[in-house]
């Protein structure tokens, strides 16, 4: 029966040593720390490109509108196919069909029932060389209007990219943490809690924006849309606070 105490009494006795081991290891609200943060900066070329193409038709009547819309468009997808496009890279971004009444200045006459139809499609593709093509074949074959050109970063090149800022603005955050601790005279001992926050890639957009105008050059010949993209940055931002004593 003894012994059976003694048992418990060494089980008991582990017990609280395994607890106060824990607790020692926590760190508590009298901590003392010096809180900093970094922001972190990749600067990179973009390898996404997204077109906003659309077809707009005008008529009295509302099927030969939509009619002639379809024709066209249906032309620009294949142009844009040809090009070497899939239909992955292609997608119908809003379609619209809607009526309003004309007034004096209208080619229709005044007071006319005018139905419009709107179709867009989205271009969103990697084949960021092919940008000015794209927007010269869908102009050539029925598009009237180029909504959007913008550059950016595949989810994977982003990613990739995201980490590398993370790493950077941990870095920065770490050298003002010993610049402070440096200047207080006192010794970082370890970090207490660290938060990352989200990250933002921003869009480059094209420097030329009049493409809805084809000009013809001396020769006959169509002018190549000029299209050059910038570069884009992908940020990052950590908050850190650092244990001293």
């Amino acid at each position: 029966m003894k012994s059976g105490r003694i048992i418990i009494l060494a089980v008991m006795l582990i017990a609280v040593l395994a607890l106060a081991g824990t607790a020692s290891a926590q760190t508590t609200e009298d901590d003392r720390l010096i809180h900093v943060s970094g922001t972190g900066k990749v600067t990179t070329d973009p390898d996404v490109v997204k077109i906003t193409i659309a077809v707009e038709t005008e008529n009295t009547d509302a099927v030969k509108a939509q009619q002639e819309n379809a024709e066209r468009m249906t032309k620009t997808v294949s142009s844009l196919k040809a090009l070497g496009l899939t239909d992955d890279e292609i997608s119908t971004a809003g379609y619209n069909i809607y009526s309003y009444t004309t007034g004096s200045d209208s080619p229709f006459g005044k007071d006319k029932k005018i139905y419009k139809v709107t179709n867009t499609v989205l271009v969103d593709t990697n084949k960021i060389d092919l940008a000015g093509d794209i927007i010269d074949a869908s102009v050539m074959n029925g598009a009237n209007r180029i909504n959007s050109i913008y550059f950016t970063l595949s989810d994977e090149k982003s990613q990739s990219l995201r980490s590398q800022a993370i790493t950077a603005a941990v870095e920065q955050a770490k050298l003002d943490a010993d610049a402070v601790s440096a200047a207080l005279g006192v010794t970082i001992s370890g970090v207490k809690s660290v938060n990352v926050g989200s990250s933002y890639t921003p869009y480059s957009y094209s420097n030329s924006m009049d493409y809805a105008v084809m000009e013809k050059a001396a020769g006959g010949m169509a002018v190549p849309t000029p299209v050059q993209p910038d570069t884009v940055d992908v940020t990052a931002s950590v908050s850190i606070d650092y244990l001293i004593m």
